[in-house]
Parts: structure tokens; sequence; C-alpha cells
């Protein structure tokens, strides 16, 4: 559904005017050639959107900002880019929109690890992303940066034990949060070299594939990755090596596009 509603939100705003809910439907359309493949015309519609928020009102803006970013982190260098989510959380804040202020930080801290930032820098964002979720009462990325945050004491080394109440319940009926679990799982029993809990945990995040995202998102370039070496890695243990190789060589294919 989602190439069909940005498309047809585009086809609207080019027959009727452009409205303060026009960049929405360019900054979609954009992530989501951009994740079949097309990039650069993805980066265009992204621009495009981003251009519309002077023209248009900034009503929008949090939300378009933090799509816009994510498609950029791939064509612009990356430590730049991220920050670009610091102005989709403040405008958001601007138009009181909390979800979109949160999901900015919560998509810049997920991605921070891959611009080289300091495990304990990470610990100490993550800190204070969490205050801000649980005092907007937001379980979802609550549970999701605790899931992060986790690994990142492990790495440390740090003994300090995470607890998520609200994981459980989110796990069973969140498949966004469940697919972020396994990884989570899949990616420490990896670095750690734990094969069964690895295998066990890829097998399951396989699962939730089904229900991913349609958008670009700088998180699945980091599933592809992982995921394709850790079935590589099962292959050379297990029985089933075909069924595994063909699982590596499907993310093999994904980071390629």
């Amino acid at each position: 559904s989602v190439p069909l509603v940005t498309q047809k939100m585009i086809e609207l705003s080019l027959a009727k005017g452009m409205s303060p809910m026009s960049p929405i439907g360019f900054v979609y359309f954009g992530s989501f050639i951009s994740k079949r493949g097309d990039l650069s015309s993805g980066y265009r519609y992204v621009k495009v959107a981003l251009s519309l928020l002077d023209k248009v009102g900034k009503e929008s803006a949090g939300e378009v900002i933090s799509i816009a970013t994510q498609v950029k982190i791939f064509v612009e260098p990356i430590q730049a880019a991220l920050e670009h989510h610091n102005d989709g959380y403040a405008a958001s804040m601007v138009t009181g929109d909390v979800f979109n202020a949160l999901l900015n930080i919560l998509f810049k801290n997920s991605c921070v690890h891959v611009a080289g930032v300091k495990l304990q820098t990470m610990r100490e964002e993550y800190e204070k992303f969490f205050r801000l979720a649980k005092e907007n009462n937001h379980s979802i990325f609550l549970v999701q940066i605790k899931q992060v945050q986790r690994d990142v004491l492990r790495l440390i080394g740090s003994d300090e034990e995470v607890t998520i109440p609200e994981e459980e319940t989110l796990v069973a009926s969140n498949n966004s949060v469940l697919k972020t679990f396994h990884f989570r799982k899949a990616y420490i029993s990896f670095v750690f070299r734990s094969y069964d809990d690895a295998k066990e945990h890829v097998s399951k995040f396989y699962d939730c594939l089904e229900h991913a995202w349609a958008n670009l998102m700088l998180s699945h370039i980091s599933h592809a990755l992982y995921i394709g070496l850790i079935s590589y890695w099962v292959a050379r243990k297990s029985r089933d090596t075909k069924y595994w190789i063909a699982r590596g060589n499907e993310f093999k294919l994904t980071l390629k596009r």
C-alpha cells in the first residue's frame, strides 16, 4: 500500500497544488524506491520533499526529516547526515509532535555505531533517550533502545543488568519489536561465538521479514550485513549447508542493491 498511497499523494499534489501534507508523499515515495534499488531517484524525491517544507509549511517537518535523513545517509557522509535527525527532533517539538521527535532520536541512536561513535558515548545517549521515552510513555521506543543498550553494555564488558518489563508483552504483539529482539540476540551471539543461540535467533528473524518496513533504513542494511554473515557462519557447521548459503546469498544481494 505504501507505493500506491504515496504515488496518489504526489499525483493529487501535482494536479491540485501542494499542501502541508505533500512533502510526506514525496519523502515516503523517495524512501520506497531507494529501498527498491533506485537510490539516485529516491534521493531526488527526498530533496524535493525537504524543499517543499519551506513553501507549504513545516507541519510535517519532523516526520519528513526522519525518513529523508535515513535516505541521505546513503548518499552523504554519515556523520554529517545523522545530525539532521537533531533538526527533525527540534521541528517535531515545535509542533508538539512527540512521536516523531522520539523517532528522530531513535533513528539517530540506532545508527551511531556505524558512524564510529564510542561505546561509552552510545551508552550515555541511550540513557538520555530512555528517560525521554519513559517520560512520554512510549513503550515500543523504550524497549527497542534498551535492546540495543543491552548489547552495548556486553561489548563494554559491564555487568550491569538491563531489565525491560514491557519487552515480553511487546515481543509477543509487535512484529517490529520482535524482529529487533531476534536480530539483537543473533548479533550478540555471533559476536561472542555462541553458535546454537545465533542459529536459533537468526532462524526466528527470518520469520519476521515478511512484514518488514517498505522504507529504506540504515538499520535494514546493518541487519542484512550481520544476518548474511551469521547465515554463512551457520552454513559452515550445519548439515543444511545449501539452505544457509542460499539465505546468506539473499542478504548479499540486498547489500549489492
